[in-house]
C-alpha cells in the first residue's frame, strides 16, 4: 500500500515537474501525452544535469520506437566508437516517400537535370547541435526540439510536421560532449555553485571542446580529417538541406548572437551576395521576434566569421543552402555568475530552443523561395564556371602516388568532378605527365568548391580574422597545380584504385625503397617494428634494379640482406607483406655498386634510428597542435607516441627516448632541475622537435641561441582612438595564411622532396632569423613568399627575412625548430614529411 501511495505521489510530483519544464521552454503549448518529454524519459528536468550522449541517443531511439513520424539512423562512429546519429522527423506521408523526396532534392541541386516542381516539395531542414563538446546547451535543446516537433499541438508544429523533413543531429561531437558532461556532473555542487572560480566551471586540459584527437570539428567540414566530419559531409551531400543550423556557446558575460555576421569582413568570397544581403536578413527577423518574446538580449553583425569554408555554418552557404550560426552566453556548468546575474543551464538551453523553432518557421515561410535559391545557386555556379578564364585546373605530383590519391579522394568526397589527364602538359613552368596528373574543369556545379580548392585570395575587406584567412587545399596537399585554359581530359574518376606493385622475385643483395611517397615513413616504421635493419642513403644515386635503371633521391631506404637477424626468406616475406599494406614499390639490387652517385656501402649511408618519441601535453600546451601531431602519427602512420602531462615530467627519464616533441605552449612550470635534465639529455644526443613559441622558451632558458627578426624602422602612431584598438592590434596578427618556402633539398629535413619550393602554412607572428650556421637553415622563405591569406606589410617584411625551420646544435644533440604549421588541422599533407623527417632523421640534421 505504501508503495502504491508513494508511486502515486511520485507520478504527481513528476507530472508537475514535467509540466513546469514544458511551460518554461514552450509557454502555452499543448502536447500529445503519448510522446514522452525528455524530462519524463530521463527522470530529471532538462537543465538539472548535463545529459550523457548515450542517454540522448536512447531518447531518440524511444521516439523512433513509438512514433511513425520519427526515424533514427546511424551514419557512422567516432574514434571512441560512439554512434553518430541523425533523427529524421516528417509526416507519415512524407516519411513513406522519404527516398523520393531525397532524390528530388538532389535533382534540384543538379542543373543538368530538369527542375522539379518545387511548389509541393517539403523544406529540408537540418538542425545541427553541439560541435563543441563543452558548449552543451545545444544537445539538450535538440531533445526538446525533437519532442516539440512530434508532440506539440500548435499550428506551427503541425505545419512543420506536414511541410518539412527535419534532420536532427543532436551532437556533432559526442566524444567531446561526454568528456565535458562527466566533468560538469562530477563537479556539481548541491546546491550548484555559481562562483566562476569553482572547479565545475574550469575544466581540466584539454577540455571538452574538441574530439578524441583534440580537433576542433567546427573547422573540419572542409579538411575532413576526422570521422565525425567525414560521415557528416557524406550525409550532407545525400540531402542538400535548404537550411542548416550550428548552435554554440560563448562567454558567460555575453548575451546571444545570430546571423548576419560581420558584413563583408567575415564573408566567404565564393558565396553569392544574395545569401548575405537578402536571405540572412529575412531569417534574422524571426530570431529577433522569438528572442524579444522571452526577453533575451541579443546582437548581430559585429564579429563571428563566415569566411572559412570548414565551418558548419559556412559549408552549407557554398552548397546552395543557408548556414546559420547561433551563440548563447554559457553557464559552463549548471549556474554561473555573470554581469547580469546568474546564468542557468536551463536559460542557455531555452535560447537555443526558441531559435530552433524560429529557424523552422522561417524556412517554411520561405519554402519555395529557398528551393528556388538552391537551383539558382548551382545554375549560377555552372554559368560562372563556364566564364572562368581558367577553364580547368591541372594538378599532380609525379613523385608521390599516395599523396595524389589522397587529394583526388578528397576532391571526390566534396563531390567535385575529376578527370584523368590524357596528355603531357607544360603549364606555368610545371610539367604534368599523363597517368600522374588530373584535370578539374571549372564548368561544373561545384565550381565554387573548385575555387576553394585552387584559388589564392589576397585581397580582403577586413584585416582582422576570427580564424584562418587562407585555405587553398591544393597547396595544403603540396600539389603542383596550374590553371589550364585548354586541356584534353580523359575518363572521369569515380573511385580511387590503389596500385598493385609486383614484388621482386629471387635473392637480393639489398632492397631499395624510394622516400618520395607520402607513406614511405609508414613502411619504414613497420619494417623497424618487425625487427628489420634499415639504412638511409644520404645522397642521390641510380641503381640497376628489376625495373631497370632507377634514380633515387636523398633519403632512399636501403635494406642490406647481409645485416639482418632474421633469415633471408623471412626478411623478404615481411618486406613484401608491409609493401602491400602501405602500397610501396620495392626494388631489388644484386650489387652494392651503383650506376651513378654513391655506392650502398658509402660512409654517406647510415642506419635509420627507430623513433622513441615522447611529447609533453597538459596545462599550458596548445591542445590543437598536440592533437595534430598525435593524430598524424596514430592515424596516418600507426606510430605510437608517449604523451606525458607537464606535471608528470619529473617522473620521466628522457634517456629512454631519442626524440622529444614540444608543441607550442607555456613551459615555465618546469623546474630548474627539470630544465637541467633536458639540457643534459639534448647534449648527449637527444633530438627536440620544437614548435613556435616553445622555441622562444628554449631560447629563454639558454638551451638555444636563435635571434628574432628586427626591422630597422618599426614606427607606430603615438595616439589612436580607443575604439580602434581591436582592429589596429588584430591587424598585426598573422591570420593563418600560406607562403612559399625554399628548401635545401640536400638537407635531411627535405628528404623525399623534389622541388626547391613548397607552400607552407603559418599562423604565428614569431619571426626568427636564419641560423648563424650557414648550413642549418634548411627551410626559408622566397623573396616574394606571400601566396594567400592576410598579412600586414610590416609582418611580410619580417617574414622575408625569416626562417621556416632552423636547426640548433646543442652538444651532441640538436633542436629542430618549426615556425610554420606542418601538420595544420590534419590536412597539410604537403608539409607532413618535413615533420616526419625530423622524427626519423633528426640525428643527421646538424
Amino acid at each position: 500500500m505504501k508503495k502504491t501511495v508513494f508511486g502515486i505521489l511520485l507520478a504527481f510530483f513528476f507530472g508537475q515537474m514535467a509540466h513546469a519544464q514544458e511551460e518554461y521552454y514552450f509557454p502555452g503549448e499543448k502536447f500529445d501525452p503519448s510522446i514522452p518529454s525528455p524530462s519524463k524519459f530521463l527522470g530529471y528536468p532538462i537543465g538539472d544535469w548535463h545529459t550523457r550522449y548515450d542517454l540522448i541517443v536512447k531518447y531518440f531511439e524511444k521516439l523512433d520506437q513509438i512514433s511513425e513520424l520519427a526515424k533514427l539512423e546511424t551514419i557512422g562512429y567516432t574514434h571512441e566508437h560512439r554512434p553518430k546519429v541523425i533523427l529524421t522527423i516528417a509526416s507519415s506521408q512524407n516519411m513513406g516517400s522519404l527516398e523520393l523526396i531525397r532524390q528530388k532534392q538532389i535533382q534540384l541541386a543538379d542543373p543538368s537535370q530538369p527542375k522539379p516542381d518545387v511548389s509541393s516539395m517539403p523544406s529540408i531542414i537540418h538542425l545541427g547541435y553541439g560541435v563543441h563538446g563543452n558548449e552543451p546547451s545545444s544537445a539538450e535543446a535538440a531533445m526538446l526540439t525533437a519532442y516539440w516537433i512530434l508532440a506539440a499541438q500548435s499550428d506551427l508544429a503541425k505545419n512543420v510536421r506536414e511541410n518539412a523533413v527535419i534532420h536532427i543531429d543532436p551532437t556533432l561531437n559526442p566524444d567531446g560532449r561526454d568528456r565535458h558532461s562527466l566533468w560538469a556532473n562530477s563537479n556539481k555542487g548541491f546546491p550548484p555553485v555559481a562562483d566562476p572560480l569553482d572547479r565545475e566551471h574550469n575544466e581540466a586540459w584539454p577540455g571538452g571542446r574538441t574530439n578524441h584527437y583534440w580537433f576542433d570539428l567546427n573547422r573540419d567540414w572542409l579538411p575532413l580529417a576526422q570521422p565525425e566530419s567525414q560521415v557528416k559531409v557524406a550525409w550532407y551531400h545525400q540531402w542538400y538541406p535548404n537550411v542548416t543550423t550550428d548552435f554554440h556557446e560563448m562567454g558567460t558575460n555575453s548575451t546571444y548572437f545570430f546571423e548576419p555576421t560581420k558584413p563583408y569582413g567575415s564573408e566567404n568570397p565564393v558565396v553569392p551576395r544574395k545569401n548575405y544581403d537578402d536571405i540572412n536578413p529575412r531569417f534574422a527577423k524571426y530570431f529577433a521576434r522569438n528572442m524579444d518574446a522571452i526577453g533575451s538580449l541579443y546582437w548581430t553583425k559585429e564579429v563571428f566569421d563566415n569566411s572559412y569554408p570548414g565551418y558548419g555554418s559556412t559549408y552549407p552557404d557554398i552548397h546552395g543552402g543557408l548556414g546559420l550560426v547561433f551563440e548563447t552566453a554559457s553557464s559552463r556548468g549548471h549556474v554561473q555568475n555573470s554581469q547580469r546575474g546568474e546564468i542557468t543551464f536551463a536559460f542557455t538551453i531555452r535560447n537555443h530552443v526558441v531559435n530552433s523553432l524560429a529557424t523552422m518557421e522561417a524556412t517554411l515561410d520561405n519554402r519555395v523561395y529557398m528551393h528556388d535559391y538552391l537551383r539558382e545557386f548551382f545554375e549560377s555556379a555552372v554559368a560562372e564556371g563556364a566564364k572562368d578564364p581558367a577553364k580547368n585546373y591541372v594538378f599532380g605530383d609525379e613523385f608521390d602516388d599516395s599523396r595524389n590519391r589522397l587529394f583526388v579522394q578528397f576532391l571526390l568526397d566534396h563531390k567535385i568532378k575529376v578527370f584523368e589527364n590524357s596528355a603531357y602538359l607544360t603549364l606555368g613552368g610545371q610539367a604534368f605527365k599523363k597517368g600522374k596528373s588530373w584535370i578539374v574543369p571549372t564548368n561544373q556545379p561545384q565550381y565554387r568548391m573548385v575555387r576553394t580548392m585552387f584559388e589564392y585570395e589576397k585581397e580582403f575587406a577586413d584585416s582582422v580574422f576570427y580564424d584562418a584567412s587562407a585555405w587553398t587545399m591544393a597547396a595544403a596537399y603540396g600539389m603542383p597545380f596550374s590553371p589550364a585554359p585548354a586541356a584534353k581530359s580523359g575518363n572521369q574518376v569515380t573511385e580511387i584504385q590503389n596500385p598493385n606493385f609486383t614484388f621482386p622475385e629471387g635473392k637480393a643483395y639489398a632492397y631499395l625503397i624510394d622516400w618520395s611517397d607520402y607513406y614511405a615513413p609508414k613502411m619504414l616504421f613497420e619494417l623497424q617494428k618487425a625487427g628489420i635493419h634499415v639504412e638511409s642513403v644520404h645522397r642521390a644515386f641510380s641503381s640497376q634494379t628489376q625495373e631497370g635503371k632507377v634514380d633515387f633521391g636523398p633519403g632512399a631506404l636501403m635494406i642490406p640482406m647481409g645485416f639482418q637477424k632474421l633469415k633471408p626468406e623471412e626478411v623478404s616475406a615481411k618486406i613484401k607483406e608491409i609493401a602491400a599494406q602501405t602500397h610501396q614499390q620495392v626494388y631489388a639490387v644484386q650489387t652494392g655498386i651503383n650506376l651513378s652517385g654513391i655506392d650502398l656501402g658509402s660512409n654517406l649511408v647510415s642506419a635509420v634510428q627507430e623513433p622513441k618519441v615522447i611529447m609533453l601535453v597538459g596545462t599550458g600546451i596548445n591542445s590543437y597542435e598536440a592533437g595534430e601531431i598525435w593524430n598524424l602519427l596514430d592515424q596516418q602512420f600507426g606510430m605510437p607516441i608517449t604523451k606525458v602531462n607537464m606535471e608528470q615530467i619529473g617522473r620521466v627519464n628522457l634517456h629512454q627516448y631519442n626524440t622529444l616533441i614540444l608543441p607550442s605552449g607555456n613551459y615555465n612550470s618546469l623546474s630548474e632541475g627539470q630544465v637541467n635534465h633536458l639540457k643534459d639529455w639534448i647534449s648527449r644526443g637527444g633530438t627536440v622537435i620544437s614548435m613556435k613559441n616553445a622555441s622562444l622558451w628554449l631560447n629563454q632558458k639558454g638551451i638555444t641561441k636563435e635571434e628574432a627578426v628586427k626591422l630597422e624602422e618599426e614606427k607606430e602612431p603615438k595616439s589612436l582612438p580607443f575604439s580602434s584598438r581591436n582592429d589596429f592590434e588584430g591587424a598585426k596578427e598573422v591570420g593563418g595564411s600560406i607562403y612559399l618556402a625554399e628548401l635545401d633539398l640536400t638537407h635531411p629535413i627535405a628528404y623525399g622532396y623534389h622541388r626547391k619550393t613548397l607552400p607552407v602554412y603559418r599562423n604565428t607572428d614569431i619571426f626568427i632569423q636564419p641560423s648563424s650556421d650557414k648550413y642549418l637553415t634548411p627551410v626559408k622563405y622566397t623573396a616574394n613568399p606571400h601566396l594567400g591569406g592576410y598579412i600586414n606589410s610590416t609582418n611580410l617584411e619580417k617574414l622575408k627575412k625569416s626562417s621556416g625551420v632552423v636547426i640548433s646544435s646543442v652538444g651532441q644533440g640538436r633542436v629542430v625548430h618549426f615556425f610554420d604549421s606542418p601538420n595544420f588541422r590534419g590536412t597539410w599533407f604537403g608539409t607532413n614529411k618535413l615533420f616526419l623527417n625530423a622524427l626519423f632523421h633528426g640525428d643527421n640534421m646538424d
